[in-house]
Order: structure tokens, then sequence, then C-alpha cells
């Protein structure tokens, strides 16, 4: 996926800053999908001169002024066609998997360490979905949001069986490598 997709879905619900973009990654499809803001403001730029938003400068005079990003009707025909097309399955990247795959060339208790520390880190990530999910379903602030809470609540779903897929593996997988004889 593009970051462009995801910046003209945010657009798509209200103008926003660079920074508030950031901010509504950052506490919505960070699970999934994570953008620094120096990503984000070459892709702002890019997408400002493919017409797919507009850029206003919001004067204020005791504080710096805010550079606000508006989706243009380029954009949401765009973002609607994206979301229409199917997307194609994108290759796994885990660095950990790579540790993992090379394992039995370092001692076997530095390996489970590392198994141990990756699911502690999945467990917590598992404790922070559910912990969402938890307050996920109270009623959305705003009617307008009702069916994008619903779309919303699958992403976090997902990220929920995936977390916990993971934590059953690592369970199975430390097992697994504590039993190989020295």
């Amino acid at each position: 996926m593009s970051l462009k997709y995801a910046l003209l879905g945010f657009l798509n619900y209200a103008d926003m800053t660079g920074y508030e973009l950031k901010q509504h990654f950052d506490n919505s499809i960070q699970h999934f999908w994570n953008a620094k803001l120096s990503q984000i403001y070459p892709a702002l730029s890019q997408m400002k001169k493919e017409g797919l938003l507009v850029m206003e400068v919001e004067y204020q005079e005791k504080r710096p002024n805010r550079k606000v990003y508006k989706i243009t009707d380029a954009g949401r025909e765009e973002l609607k066609r994206w979301l229409e097309e199917p997307q194609e399955k994108h290759p796994l990247r885990e660095p950990f998997l790579v540790q993992v795959f090379f394992g039995a060339h370092i001692e076997k208790e530095r390996i489970i360490a590392i198994m141990r520390r990756q699911l502690e880190m999945c467990r917590e990530q598992l404790a922070k979905y559910k912990h969402y999910k938890e307050h996920f379903r109270e009623p959305a602030p705003v009617d307008v949001f009702v069916k994008d809470a619903v779309f919303w609540g699958l992403t976090l779903d997902a990220g929920i069986k995936y977390c916990m897929a993971s934590v059953e593996w690592l369970e199975e997988a430390i097992v697994e490598v504590d039993g190989i004889s020295p």
C-alpha cells in the first residue's frame, strides 16, 4: 500500500496538518501501517503536485502558521478507485524471523532469550489491542462514524488475531528449541 492512500483516507474525514495526520496514524492504523513525519511531508508535497489535495496556510499571530491539507475531488476519486481495487499480498519482512532462520549458529540459550523477548513484546501488543477493543465498542463519538467504526474494528480484530497466532507460535517454538540437544 502506498502512503498516499492512507493520507487520502484521513483527509477524506477532515482537513488536517501533517502533524495531525501523523497523530491519526499513531492513534488508529499503527498496528498495521505506520508512517514518519519525514515520509508524510514529501508524500503530501507529491500529492499536491498530482492535484489530489491542496494546501492552505492558516496564519496565526502568536504561533507558527499552520499548513492545512484538504482533499480535492480528484483525490476523492483516486481514493475511491484504489479502495475498490483488489490489493496484492505483500511479502512479510520480519527481521526477527531472519534471526530464527539462522538461530542454529548461536548458542541455544541466546536464541531462546531472543524468542522470549519477542514473545514478551507480542503479549504486550496483544494486551494493548485487547484494551483498545474493550473501549472501541463504546458508542462512536459522532453518528457519522458508526459505519466507519465497524471497519475500524475489523482491522483491530485482525491485529488481535495476528498477535494471538504469534504468541502461540512463539510458545511452541521456544519449547521446540529448548528440546534441541547441545
